[in-house]
C-alpha cells in the first residue's frame, strides 16, 4: 500500500536515535542517511522547513513479526527512556489477535509494533492513523484518489473511515486529540500513465496541486511523481519509479 511515509522533526540526531533504537528489535535496518533524510526502507525523516511545523498527531504502527517482538521494541524503548503510549498487551477492540505496543517518538507522535494475523506484506508501515478536522471531508478525498492508487474504503462510521489496499491500511479518524499536522504519504503508481490520473482528478474535484506530474530526477532517475494536498494540509503522492 505504502511506497513510502516521511514526516518532518525538530531534531534530526534525537528522532534518528529514536528510531534506530525501537527498530533494532523490528529488524528494519537503515537504507539512507543524508544531513536532509534518513530513510529506513519505507520511512523516512527530514527536517522542519524553516518556519515551519513539525509532523505531529500521525500514529504509526509498524510490522512486528511476533508478541515477542512488539514487546522487545517496547521495553527497548522504554529501557532508553522514551515514554510509552501503551503498554504491550492484546488491543481486542481492533481485532481478535492484534497485538500491540505504543511508544511516542520525540515529537510526541505515536509508533506502535503491532503484531495481527493480516500483516502487511513486503513493507514495514503496517498502518497509520491520521487524525482529521472533518471525517466525510477526508474521506471523500481519499475516495478520488483511492482508484488511482490502489486502496478503497473498507470499514466507516461516523468518526473513522479505514482505506485498505492489497496490503496495509490508513484510517482517518476524528477525536479529541489535535489533528495530524504535516506528513508526507507516497502511495506506489500501479501502471504507467497513474501519476497523470492521479493528480488530474484530484485537481479536477478541486483539491490543492502540490506539484504536478514529472520526473524528479534529484530523488533518483526515472523518479517520476505528482503531489496535491489533503483537506488538512498533508502532501500525498503517487510515485512511479519506473525501475
Amino acid at each position: 500500500m505504502f511506497d513510502h511515509v516521511t514526516i518532518r522533526v525538530a531534531d534530526m540526531a534525537s528522532t534518528r536515535r529514536f528510531y534506530d533504537t525501537v527498530f533494532g528489535p523490528l529488524g528494519i535496518t537503515l537504507d539512507h542517511e543524508a544531513d536532509d533524510l534518513v530513510e529506513w526502507d519505507d520511512f523516512s525523516i527530514v527536517p522542519v522547513e524553516p518556519g515551519g511545523v513539525v509532523s505531529s498527531g500521525l500514529h504509526v504502527g509498524f510490522v512486528a513479526g511476533s508478541t515477542a517482538v512488539a514487546d522487545a521494541f517496547w521495553r527497548t524503548g522504554t529501557d532508553a527512556g522514551y515514554a510509552s503510549d501503551g503498554e504491550p498487551g492484546p488491543r481486542p477492540e481492533y481485532g481478535e489477535d492484534y497485538y500491540g505496543a505504543f511508544l511516542l517518538d520525540p515529537d510526541g507522535n505515536s509508533v506502535e509494533a503491532v503484531h495481527h494475523d493480516t500483516l502487511r506484506r513486503g513493507g514495514n508501515v503496517d498502518h497509520l492513523w491520521i487524525r482529521v478536522a472533518d471525517v466525510a471531508a477526508s474521506a471523500a478525498f481519499y475516495d478520488v484518489i483511492g482508484p488511482h492508487a490502489g486502496f478503497a474504503r473498507r470499514r466507516a462510521t461516523d468518526d473513522l473511515v479505514q482505506f485498505k489496499g492489497e496490503s496495509g491500511s490508513f484510517s482517518v479518524l476524528r477525536d479529541d486529540r489535535p489533528v495530524t499536522r504535516n506528513v508526507h504519504l507516497a502511495f506506489p503508481a500501479p501502471h504507467d500513465g497513474a501519476v497523470a490520473e492521479f493528480h488530474a482528478a484530484a485537481v479536477g474535484a478541486g483539491y490543492r496541486d502540490n506539484g504536478a506530474p514529472g520526473e524528479r530526477p534529484e530523488y533518483h532517475p526515472g523518479y517520476e511523481g505528482a503531489f496535491v494536498l489533503d483537506p488538512d494540509g498533508n502532501n500525498i503522492e503517487l510515485v512511479d519509479h519506473h525501475r
